[in-house]
C-alpha cells in the first residue's frame, strides 16, 4: 500500500520559513516524480513545485520561484519543500504527490497517482 505522509506544517509569521517533508512508503521511490501542491480555503488545489525521478530536474510555480526549494533524499524516501520568505498568500493545506508516469518534473496534477493527506501551513501577516 502506497503512503505519502507529510509533516512540518504550522503557523509562522510573514517573512519566516518552514520546511515540509513527505515520506513515501510502499513504492519504489526512484520510480516516481514527486511534487507539492497546495489548496487555500475556497480555492482549487494548485501546483507548487516538483522534482524528477532522478532529482536532476525541478520545476516551480511562478508564485514561489526563488523562495521555495524542493529536494529529495533517496536513502530516506523523502521529498522536502523548503519555504522561505513566506507570504500570507502561501497559507493553505500542502499536499505531497507522486507521479509514476512522468519522466520529467510534473507541471500539474494531471498525472498524479498518489496523494498525501496534507499538512496545514498558516502564514500570519
Amino acid at each position: 500500500q502506497v503512503q505519502l505522509v507529510e509533516s512540518g506544517g504550522g503557523l509562522v509569521q510573514a517573512g519566516g520559513s518552514l520546511r515540509l517533508s513527505c515520506v513515501a512508503s510502499g513504492i519504489t521511490f526512484r520510480s516516481v516524480a514527486m511534487g507539492w501542491f497546495r489548496q487555500a480555503p475556497g480555492k482549487e488545489r494548485e501546483f507548487v513545485g516538483s522534482i524528477s525521478r532522478s532529482g536532476a530536474i525541478t520545476y516551480y510555480a511562478d508564485s514561489v520561484k526563488g523562495r521555495f526549494t524542493i529536494s529529495r533524499d533517496f536513502g530516506k524516501s523523502t521529498v522536502t519543500l523548503q519555504m522561505n520568505s513566506l507570504l500570507a498568500e502561501d497559507t493553505g493545506i500542502y499536499y505531497c504527490a507522486a507521479d509514476r508516469g512522468s519522466t520529467q518534473a510534473m507541471h500539474n496534477m494531471a498525472g498524479v497517482d498518489y496523494w498525501g493527506k496534507g499538512t496545514q501551513v498558516t502564514v500570519s501577516s
